[in-house]
């Protein structure tokens, strides 16, 4: 099956979506959430609230159809205004019984939302290319099919319906994806980078040939031409999206693809090499060590022991 550039990551870093879970709030409140390594997100089913960062000045308003998502490890607080005590989450969640878990007087407040569990090895790939916050507010474009999904993630909640696990974990997916495609359309523009590349039409005829057989030799012309410019155009329109010329960015995805092959198929290094397009093991491995830092043979050793460890 054919998988897009942006697909084709998510294959990559084994990216899996799964519901942290629900808030249901009412009267008067403020809850402190930890800082946490994981790409959080939440959609807001109902009522208003506002966000504050730890170290920054000011609250950003969030309202029912907002959605947002966390890159940023850090410590912030959700509140319904400034007068009462600051509640951890830890406290809040001492008394939970199901995904949804209740607080302070009525209900006047819900979100819901997941976690994005990636594998370790390439996790930054994705990480270190999205912003601190991405808030999808409910004027945006994409706000109907997040609703959808989101209202579809309320009703699988209450666990009646067979296959209820499934079809969460296959909403909160969505709801995940949903987010990054109105962030790649976004009015605000996004910094040059792997994820502006895979979101840019213009560049995606030739990203779909790089993705499509990485193996293959791919000479500048040919990419050009797919996407419709000249030779000159093209690498410079290409660099100045993905902040990486077309043959690094290449290059740079094969060692990529090195990484897991070694990992899970425990594949050798002269089969591998021939299997990225790589005419000896030689320059392949001097590939390998130019991106990852380190030759292919130690670190599939690494790995390997650290496994066992």
């Amino acid at each position: 099956m054919y998988l897009d550039p942006f697909s084709d990551l998510l294959k990559l870093l084994n990216a899996r979506s799964v519901l942290a879970g629900g808030l249901v709030t009412g009267g008067d409140w403020v809850i402190e959430f930890p800082a946490s390594d994981q790409l959080k997100f939440w959609g807001i089913v109902q009522g208003e609230c506002s966000m504050a960062f730890e170290g920054e000045n000011g609250a950003i308003g969030i309202k029912a159809g907002d959605f947002f998502l966390l890159r940023t490890p850090r410590s912030h607080v959700l509140s319904s205004g400034p007068c009462a005590p600051v509640i951890p989450l830890a406290t809040v969640l001492e008394n939970r019984k199901s995904a949804i878990v209740r607080h302070g007087e009525g209900e006047t407040f819900f979100m819901i939302g997941g976690k994005v569990e990636l594998s370790d090895h390439s996790a930054q790939l994705l990480i270190n290319e999205l912003p601190p916050l991405i808030h999808i507010r409910a004027a945006s474009r994409h706000s109907a099919s997040l609703r959808w999904l989101l209202e579809q993630l309320v009703a699988e909640q209450d666990g009646s319906q067979p296959g209820a696990g499934a079809a969460t974990s296959q909403l909160t997916h969505l709801m995940f994806i949903q987010i990054l495609r109105a962030y790649f359309e976004g009015a605000e523009p996004i910094a040059s980078g792997r994820l502006r590349a895979m979101g840019d039409k213009r560049l995606a005829p030739a990203l779909r040939l790089m993705h499509g057989a990485p193996e293959r030799a791919w000479q500048l012309e040919e990419l050009a031409k797919s996407a419709a410019m000249s030779r000159a155009t093209f690498s410079s329109y290409f660099k100045s999206v993905a902040g990486i010329a077309p043959m690094a960015y290449l290059t740079e995805w094969r060692m990529r693809l090195a990484e897991r092959l070694l990992l899970r198929d425990r594949v050798s290094i002269g089969t591998l090499s021939v299997s990225l397009g790589y005419t000896s093991e030689s320059a392949f491995s001097h590939a390998f060590k130019r991106i990852v830092g380190i030759s292919p043979r130690n670190y599939q050793r690494e790995r390997q022991d650290r496994d066992v460890n």
